[in-house]
């Protein structure tokens, strides 16, 4: 997955993939699901358009793992790696670091610049804790 993903490469991408994407109301708080019997994401029709690309990402990052659903101890480490890979494909290391630099590590600030969602955001950070890079 290249970095600065756009809407047109996503799509492009879910093409590759021989998956479909519907956009619907979706129940409670869920921003997309993917379904791998149908090659079917759906995502709620309600998200702002960066909301919708980092749920697309998400969703199409299942759909390149065959995940089945994140109810099992199985679908928990798939959902870690997902959102781990999602964070790695939309956010790159330059654009994070000036971003850090610009807004002294305001999350929410460096989220916006990003176009990114602050979850998304979040694991990015949680990857560079892991990995040893200071983060304020």
């Amino acid at each position: 997955m290249p970095k600065q993903v756009n809407d047109s490469i996503l799509t492009s991408w879910a093409e590759t993939l021989g998956v479909r994407v519907e956009e619907r109301r979706l129940a409670g708080d869920r921003c997309g699901i993917y379904y791998d019997p149908l090659r079917l994401i759906i995502l709620d029709e309600r998200l702002a358009g960066f909301q919708r690309r980092c749920t697309l990402c998400h969703e199409l990052i299942h759909a390149k793992h065959h995940d089945s659903g994140c109810g099992t101890q199985y679908g928990l480490k798939c959902e870690r790696r997902c959102r781990r890979e999602t964070a790695l494909a939309l956010i790159s290391p330059v654009d994070y670091g000036m971003a850090e630099t610009v807004y002294e590590g305001n999350t929410w600030m460096m989220a916006v610049e990003l176009g990114v969602t602050m979850q998304v955001l979040m694991d990015y950070r949680q990857l560079l804790h892991d990995s040893g890079v200071c983060v304020q």
